[in-house]
């Protein structure tokens, strides 16, 4: 392949491990780039190409230092697998696929797998580099099993202190170092007594996870208690927030405008669809942009994006949506309008309000527009007197229509 670049993988047993038609790509390479630890795990006399290490950041430096060794046979190195978690899709996004030989290496969460006896299709990876931690929370269920890749030595001890700060100290931890070298160990011990603050930086963790009796138990889809969230009364609620996800119907990779966001579950239950599913929350109200940061980092989308501005003024220069909820401010002047027109053909809205002025502009758009529009009413039960009886909560007038290609 003309101007074909190979990518390696390597592991801990470094070139003893590899095989030879990776040997082979290695030494005829004019240029070999990797981490210094990838480099150093070549033989010299076998590996005469020139070693060129990676600058930090990685990502913006990678299409000048191809650029400087165009026209040259060049390999670059990647830990284990290179499609898994690695330097692969940096340069697929870079290059484009078609440039690239991969020559993949079992991959650390393979390792980690056969060790300890677990069946990979059965267990969740999540990876902690350059990531931030709470991503990890909302992989926690009860009698899973995740192994996390961690970022350096210091992962696992901050792992285990998230575990205990959000009531999972029963989950044990195994910390598999250096997987496949001569170095391979594993420590092992529960979240609540983890006594390593620093491991081999070259390790992956494996959780057995145990929710603590007394912690609220959360499910994987939409519709947690109301007491997951840190609110102010700005909280769509639990059956109503169920009904509205379902309306809105995230799938993989989409994003969704949640606008009002108030507490923001909206934004936080659609990411927590699906790992891929993003979410912006605007709010004009700083100390409710706060709380919103605050829960999504607890409930496991730190990545949630809030805009601290008011809609429609806010709403400008933002990316196009897949699906756009409103929770609150459908009065404002010009709302509507935005929101519909910054929707591209096939997307979703939703609009829910309680009350008389916001429901005649939906019925408004009902007319206009189609869609479903539906009232959404819930009673508890709660006691009266010596006996038990209804008690009504407020009716919520919910909007929800796709956009027609015809429609702009």
């Amino acid at each position: 392949m003309n101007g074909a670049i190979a990518v390696v993988g390597i592991g801990a047993d470094g070139w003893d491990g590899l095989p030879e038609n990776s040997r082979r790509v290695l030494r005829t390479a004019e240029v070999l780039i990797g981490a210094p630890r990838q480099l150093d795990l070549l033989p010299g006399g076998d590996c005469p190409g020139e070693r060129v290490t990676w600058p930090s950041p990685l990502r913006p430096a990678v299409p000048g230092l191809l650029a400087a060794h165009a026209g040259r046979a060049i390999a670059v190195l990647a830990s284990g697998d290179p499609s898994f978690y690695g330097i692969g899709r940096t340069l697929a996004d870079t290059v484009g696929a078609d440039r690239l030989r991969i020559h993949p290496h079992p991959s650390s969460v393979s390792y980690a797998a056969a060790r300890l006896g677990w069946p990979l299709e059965a267990v969740e990876t999540v990876s902690l580099v350059a990531r931030p931690l709470g991503a990890l929370s909302a992989s926690l269920h009860p009698g899973r099993r995740l192994l996390v890749l961690g970022e350096g030595p210091e992962t696992p001890a901050r792992v285990a202190a998230l575990l205990r700060e959000t009531g999972w100290g029963g989950t044990r931890i195994r910390v598999l170092e250096q997987l496949g070298g001569d170095r391979e160990q594993v420590l092992d011990g529960t979240a609540a007594d983890w006594p390593y603050e620093r491991t081999d930086a070259l390790h992956v963790l494996a959780l057995d996870c145990a929710r603590d009796p007394d912690t609220l138990r959360l499910g994987a889809v939409p519709g947690l208690p109301d007491e997951a969230y840190e609110h102010d009364g700005q909280l769509t609620k639990r059956y109503v927030r169920a009904a509205t996800l379902a309306a809105l119907a995230p799938a993989p990779g989409e994003l969704l405008w949640d606008i009002g966001g108030g507490s923001g579950s909206i934004g936080i239950e659609w990411m927590r669809a699906h790992r891929s599913c993003r979410a912006l929350a605007v709010e004009k109200s700083e100390e409710r942009a706060a709380r919103i940061t605050r829960n999504a980092d607890r409930l496991g989308v730190p990545a949630l994006r809030v805009v601290t501005a008011a809609a429609p003024q806010g709403l400008a220069g933002l990316p196009t949506p897949d699906a756009i909820f409103i929770g609150g401010g459908l009065t404002a002047p010009g709302l509507l309008d935005a929101c519909w027109d910054a929707l591209p053909a096939g997307g979703r809205l939703v609009a829910n309000t309680v009350t008389l002025e916001s429901e005649a502009l939906l019925a408004d758009r009902y007319r206009r527009h189609g869609g479903e529009l539906v009232r959404l009413a819930v009673a508890a039960a709660v006691p009266v007197g010596g006996f038990t009886g209804w008690r009504q909560a407020m009716p919520v007038t919910q909007w929800s229509v796709t956009k027609g290609s015809e429609e702009r």
